[in-house]
């Protein structure tokens, strides 16, 4: 079965713009996954315990067969390729890639959320993510992207 997908990309350290074109080809190179969409690259001051650089985010629509955790099996592998070294710590990143939306699953694992625990309070996510997919429900929320991005951002 072939499921639309939802990914948010997000990098803060050496050449953002190349990192995610890197990030984003890799993901369309796969055989199994197909590149529908890709929002505009927004620059968004870090949101961390500490001091860092700026990050350059956007978000894309994929469509694939592989199942959830193959999908994240390989969005680890392709971080780990762009040099990411940790996850998980609020540390700067080469590359973070985040599945933000798995269809309408609900996942709740130890390891994997989806859809993302905090996606309808960033608005460095829902920008992006508004622009290819404005309507998008959330299934748990039951409310557009749209309707998400206003309650953060008041616009």
């Amino acid at each position: 079965m072939v499921t639309p997908v939802y990914v948010g990309l997000g990098s803060n350290i050496g050449d953002r713009d190349a990192q995610l074109d890197a990030a984003l080809e890799l993901l369309g190179q796969h055989q199994s996954i197909q590149l529908i969409s890709v929002s505009s690259f927004i620059n968004t001051k870090a949101v961390a315990e500490f001091e860092q650089s700026d990050y350059l985010n956007a978000a894309c629509e994929i469509k694939t067969i592989l199942s959830a955790r193959e999908l994240l099996t390989f969005t680890q592998s392709v971080e780990k390729k762009l040099g990411r070294e940790l996850k998980g710590t609020g540390a700067p990143r080469t590359i973070d890639i985040d599945i933000l939306l798995y269809g309408d699953e609900v996942i709740s694992e130890d390891d994997f959320i989806v859809p993302h625990p905090l996606l309808h309070e960033r608005a460095f996510v829902l920008e992006p993510l508004n622009e290819i997919a404005p309507t998008l429900v959330h299934p748990l929320f039951l409310e557009s992207i749209e309707t998400l991005l206003v309650g953060v951002t008041g616009y």
